[in-house]
């Protein structure tokens, strides 16, 4: 599915950057649509850094836990 999403999405710019070529496409209308992409990848790359960083956390309390419980084993 994502990858027929993909396809479309590339159609579609392929089809508008042939209309800014004819001059058919308002600039403005361009920027908007860069504005509030670029909105949802900042919003997506803050959603990721907070996802990563708890994962981070539960990564290097494993570890710990590891660490400890291999300790018994030589007991």
């Amino acid at each position: 599915m994502v990858e027929f999403l993909k396809k479309a999405m590339d159609w579609v710019l392929e089809k508008e950057a042939e209309a800014a070529k004819k001059c058919a496409i308002d600039p403005s209308d361009v920027e908007k649509q860069i504005k509030i992409l670029e909105a949802k990848r900042a919003e997506l790359r803050k959603k990721f850094e907070e996802e990563d960083a708890e994962f981070g956390h539960v990564l290097t309390r494993l570890a710990l836990i590891k660490a400890n419980a291999s300790k018994c084993e030589k007991k």
